[in-house]
């Protein structure tokens, strides 16, 4: 069944009028009943009777009150196809790492939901190895996260680096010094993240030429919780600024006295998709406008 005719079929009961209906549509009469005649032949019914006056047939009363609906769905339908071709509507799967997933996430895609309340996004949180599996299964379609060890068929687009900072508890034998080194950490443990962690694998690195091996560590697989583990005396650890947003209580920081040390972060999808289109393209740009606009500035390296 053709809808244009069906939905030619409505307005000319809507406005009880062939004439009316055409005006309306932007047909010619001749138009708007030649798809009433189709409509007629395909369903082998008289719908209007032929005459001075606007009347519907039995069968055409009938008829019109069961496609009143089929004919607001599709209407519908239409819509939401627009809306996606223009980008306006989707359900995306988003994946990001801590401490991004709660430091700046939430805030930005408030803003990015506010502007296009028709997209539905659902938000995964992991490590960056995890993240990049994850795509590649194509089980997500974006991950914000920090570089990863590019493999075959994933595109990674650095958007910003964070400066590490010691974050240790109050009364800690270091919190005399004014920024650590390294080598302070002899016989500290430091916290560090999951073993599959991309900077984890940096600051052990960092910290056993200092230190020599093994190093006295524990490991906290939530980047989030890192700050609360550290609150509580377990150890000190070498975190991003974003995570210290709001220091937690009894905590204190202390720069790296050695050279410089950031994470980079930015947002990773598979390359078979670039360049994004519709409502996964319109969330990448806004991520990489806000993320370069509200980081915290620090070097790439």
């Amino acid at each position: 069944m053709d809808l244009k005719s069906l939905k030619t079929f409505h307005r000319i009961v809507a406005l009880g009028s062939f004439n009316r209906a055409a005006e309306e549509l932007n047909y010619a009469q001749s138009t708007v009943t030649m798809q009433i005649q189709k409509l007629e032949a395909e369903l082998g019914i008289t719908l209007i009777e032929r005459g001075r006056t606007f009347q519907l047939t039995e069968a055409g009363r009938l008829f019109h009150e069961q496609s009143t609906g089929i004919v607001k769905e599709m209407e519908r339908l239409q819509g939401r196809m627009s809306d996606w071709m223009l980008g306006e509507t989707g359900e995306l799967r988003l994946g990001a790492v801590e401490p991004l997933a709660s430091a700046m996430l939430p805030r930005l895609l408030q803003e990015f939901l506010t502007a296009y309340p028709k997209i539905g996004i659902a938000v995964e949180i992991g490590s960056t190895p995890l993240l990049g599996e994850r795509l590649l299964r194509g089980e997500l379609d974006l991950a914000v996260c920090s570089r990863p060890v590019i493999g075959e068929g994933l595109y990674f687009e650095p958007l910003f680096s964070e400066e590490l900072i010691f974050l240790l508890p109050e009364g800690h034998p270091l919190s005399v010094l004014e920024r650590i080194a390294f080598r302070d950490l002899r016989d500290h443990r430091i916290l560090l993240t999951a073993k599959n962690c991309p900077y984890r694998h940096k600051v052990e690195m960092l910290v056993g030429e200092a230190c020599g091996s093994p190093l006295n560590s524990m490991e906290i697989s939530s980047m989030a919780a890192m700050k609360h583990y550290a609150a509580c005396g377990l150890g000190l650890a070498l975190v991003p600024h974003s995570l210290l947003d709001p220091l937690p209580a009894g905590t204190l920081v202390r720069e790296v006295k050695d050279a410089r040390i950031s994470v980079t972060f930015g947002l990773l999808c598979r390359a078979s998709d670039v360049p994004l289109k519709l409502a996964l393209g319109r969330l990448n740009d806004f991520l990489k406008e806000r993320l370069r606009q509200d980081a915290v500035p620090a070097p790439m390296i």
